[in-house]
């Protein structure tokens, strides 16, 4: 997903030795986002959070069984994103951002992500994860999947110290977040639209979780209702074309860019937007008539098919429809910060449209 904000807790200044390590935020952070604090005290607030959240996320996994604590601080340690405890903090500016459920309301936030990482790791068969060993392939799928489940019952303990609302949206969020696995493991049904189908699971796995992310920001910080349904509808939608951008970088991309290796998911046979909509043009022309010829046999493991597809791909119709799809989702999320108070926090939240809409161009 969206890998780019936070830097791996061993390369922040303030990293010490495993399992004691407390990372600290930096405004390079934002940067690497394209994400704009221009106020110098609204950055400190949010850095603040951030660095509160590292201390809080070691101790709210730990243990009475070594054991367990070790796996699961597995991916604690490794660092990450931190997308959502910063989309809580940011929302929390349009309130109070020094209210004292903040914080643990980001923390049941990235418990909830982390747990759905184990799982997605043991379903993808992944032998590394943030650059370190899968916990499953350092264990075992078992393993994972326990550890996976225990940290979304620690998700859930947190939230039951915010109240019963909290824990209303978190079981409703994983709802959806389990609701979006299934139809992307089910795949379309005879009579849907594969490019519908691909915007759903998306919206239900990647979008949910940064939408109640946003809202709780909001509400725990004790914004106005109507700045609230603001910031969980931004959310949603901007998780949406962020994860959409990355689908254009696995493909546009001749770097790294992406987190991954270029043309990772045509290896793998993840039919990505660009894809669904290379498979259902109906150009005529030699260059798209090869490309869906090649894309229908399957992952490409063969490496002469493969830079062939994407070759045709980076200069096919299907990505600048897919480029503007993009832009469409970060216009729109834009507009849904429509309600709220012109100033540095919304225009930090307006700034992650422009680097969306700008990253794949």
């Amino acid at each position: 997903m969206v890998d780019s904000v936070v830097k791996p807790a061993g390369e922040r200044s303030g990293a010490s030795g495993s399992g004691g390590r407390r990372g600290r935020a930096s405004t390079s952070q934002f940067g690497a986002l394209g994400l704009s604090l221009s106020d110098p005290r609204v950055e400190a607030s949010v850095l603040g959070v951030l660095d509160t959240v590292e201390v809080e996320l070691r101790a709210s996994v730990s243990s009475a069984d070594p054991f367990v604590t070790e796996a699961a601080r597995h991916l604690v340690e490794a660092g990450g994103k931190r997308f959502r405890p910063l989309l809580v903090a940011l929302g929390a500016q349009f309130g109070d951002p020094t209210g004292a459920q903040v914080v643990p309301a980001a923390v049941v936030m990235e418990l909830t992500h982390l747990a759905t990482l184990y799982h997605d790791d043991v379903m993808d068969e992944a032998a590394v994860r943030r650059g370190a060993p899968s916990a499953n392939s350092r264990w075992t799928n078992s393993v994972a999947i326990l550890v996976g489940d225990y940290l979304f019952a620690r998700a859930a303990d947190i939230a039951a110290d915010l109240g019963p609302e909290a824990v209303r949206l978190q079981a409703r969020t994983f709802a959806r977040l389990v609701h979006g696995q299934i139809a992307e493991t089910v795949g379309p049904r005879a009579d849907d639209d594969p490019v519908a189908h691909y915007l759903n699971v998306i919206a239900e796995k990647t979008g949910s979780l940064i939408a109640t992310s946003a809202r709780f920001g909001g509400m725990f910080g004790g914004a106005a209702p109507e700045h609230v349904e603001a910031l969980a509808g931004y959310g949603e939608t901007i998780g949406v074309a962020f994860q959409l951008s990355d689908d254009l970088l696995d493909i546009a991309s001749e770097s790294v860019q992406s987190g991954k290796t270029p043309g990772t998911d045509l290896r793998e046979g993840v039919p990505t937007l660009p894809v669904l909509y290379a498979r259902e043009a109906d150009d005529s022309d030699a260059s798209s008539v090869r490309l869906r010829e090649i894309l229908a046999t399957g992952p490409l493991t063969d490496d002469v098919l493969h830079a062939e597809a994407l070759g045709l791909l980076r200069e096919s119709p299907a990505l600048k429809r897919a480029r503007e799809t993009v832009r469409s989702y970060a216009e729109e999320a834009r507009a849904q910060l429509a309600p709220l108070p012109h100033g540095p926090s919304r225009s930090a939240l307006e700034s992650l449209c422009d680097y969306i809409a700008d990253r794949t161009s």
